[in-house]
């Protein structure tokens, strides 16, 4: 039987499952920006509570635990962003905050890795970020921890470390936007869907990385990911 394709499908993008052998099927990466108030201020914006805003990363830009990342191409200043990571097991549109929570199937730890020179130069021309934020394995991924193993996470410390040394440190609790009202308002935006993931901001300290850094990320009561600049 011949193929239904004229070209071979991409594969299915997935990360592992914690205590689980199935994996859980990537769909969509959604990111919000500026969601803690120190970063905002480390970022030249004011923190007050404005509605939030998203970008997007392709699934294909997921490194999973343990994978060396490619130093990006036409980049001398990427930047490090550790984020917790909160995976849709069930989708919607128009969401309201109170039953928010029970869309979210797990959550994980993710980095949101930046080509901050060229989301510069993309802001100071007016133009979309994609270049800065949406390139090739510019999302390493850990595994998710399903909400029945692990809850509903919504304080507890957030922190990476590079080569040892602390560079980013925060709390849940300092999160502008929470995880519900944050998938009340996206699916406003965007019909939700299984399978897709939401990066819910970094705490300040983002800074840049170089070929060789080792990077390992934390948010309290999940699997830490660990990643090496190659």
């Amino acid at each position: 039987m011949s193929s239904a394709f004229v070209i071979d499908p991409p594969a299915v993008i997935s990360l592992p499952v914690t205590g689980d052998s199935r994996r859980f099927a990537v769909n969509r990466i959604y990111c919000v920006g500026r969601n803690y108030a120190d970063h905002a201020r480390e970022m030249g914006h004011d923190p007050d509570r404005e509605p939030p805003f998203f970008f997007m990363k392709p699934a294909n830009s997921i490194v999973t635990d343990g994978q060396g990342m490619a130093y990006p191409n036409l980049s001398s200043d990427v930047h490090h962003e550790i984020e917790m990571v909160v995976a849709i097991g069930k989708g919607g549109a128009n969401i309201p905050a109170d039953k928010a929570l029970d869309h979210v199937y797990g959550y994980g730890v993710g980095l949101d890795m930046t080509r901050r020179d060229l989301q510069g130069e993309a802001k100071k021309m007016g133009r979309p970020w994609d270049t800065g934020k949406a390139f090739d394995q510019s999302a390493p991924c850990g595994e998710i921890t399903p909400v029945s193993q692990c809850g509903h996470p919504a304080k507890g410390a957030v922190k990476l470390l590079v080569n040892g040394e602390v560079r980013q440190e925060g709390d849940l609790n300092q999160l502008i936007w929470n995880v519900p009202d944050t998938i009340a308002y996206l699916s406003t935006l965007f019909t939700l869907e299984p399978g897709d993931l939401i990066f819910s901001g970094t705490p300040a300290g983002v800074g840049p990385v170089k070929k060789g850094d080792v990077l390992e990320g934390s948010v309290a009561g999940l699997p830490n990911l660990k990643t090496k600049i190659i």
